[in-house]
């Protein structure tokens, strides 16, 4: 982001946006569209995503609706840093599956004046706060919830059912895996 100071110079300065919600709610589609219009305004912008989601595409992030754009998939949060040098706009999608470190390095960019823009589960399958994406809430400058439409009665949803038995916290899936329920239906499972 840019501002002006006293002198109308223009003055570099970072910040921190968080997109999250429930899966199915456009987090990433809302990630994509702000990415494309930093590109659009011709600043450097750099994509990152977790190597660990391969869902649509091993390199690409990719909407539910198949919106796309070219990422870099990174096994650390650590690795941003690595492939973040010039770009002025860094959009992280998936967020929730990176470690704690992540909340630094989206500090320490920020810090150095670029924007960086967070997609990602804010809660886990059970409903709990997941990942970094609580911390680097409270931190952002801007956060947007985005919400789901409950697939039991129709009402804004923010929770990620799992309707498959598994006890792992980390579980890649779709339709056939999760769908998003507001806390009346939710509560009631």
């Amino acid at each position: 982001m840019f501002f002006e100071n006293r002198e109308n110079n223009p003055v570099k300065r970072g910040c921190i946006e968080v997109i999250c919600g429930s899966m199915f709610s456009g987090k990433t589609e809302e990630l994509i569209r702000r990415l494309n219009r930093a590109k659009i305004a011709r600043q450097k912008v750099e994509i990152f995503k977790p190597s660990i989601d391969t869902r649509y595409d091993e390199v690409n992030v990719v909407s539910h609706n198949e919106t796309a754009i070219t990422s870099t998939p990174v096994e650390t949060a650590s690795q941003i840093l690595l492939y973040a040098e010039d770009a002025s706009v860094i959009g992280i999608d998936e967020a929730q599956f990176f470690d704690d470190e992540l909340f630094n390095v989206c500090n320490q960019l920020a810090n150095r004046g670029v924007r960086v823009i967070v997609a990602g589960l804010d809660m886990d399958y059970l409903g709990n706060p997941f990942g970094p994406i609580p911390k680097l809430m409270a931190v952002a400058e801007d956060v947007t919830k985005v919400h789901a439409i409950c697939m039991k009665c129709g009402n804004l949803a923010q929770y990620s059912h799992r309707t498959v038995q598994n006890d792992k916290l980390v579980m890649l899936g779709e339709t056939d895996t999760y769908e998003p329920l507001c806390r009346n239906c939710f509560n009631e499972l």
